[in-house]
């Protein structure tokens, strides 16, 4: 099944959404998007996992 996750599962005012076939495909745009649009957010262990707890399955 393919993954999905938005910017706005995560209450964010940002429109950026992505999908992938897996969660690490996804968390690599994931982390890309946030080191470019969202500086703010520190990616350590603990905001990495509540990302991935926002990820959803698409069938």
């Amino acid at each position: 099944m393919t993954k999905s996750i938005s910017c706005s599962d995560a209450g964010k005012d940002c429109s950026w959404s992505a999908t992938a076939k897996t969660v690490d495909d996804l968390m690599v745009q994931v982390m890309t998007h946030v080191k470019n649009h969202h500086k703010e957010i520190e990616l350590n262990t603990e905001n990495i996992s509540k990302i991935k707890s926002l990820i959803k399955e698409i069938k």
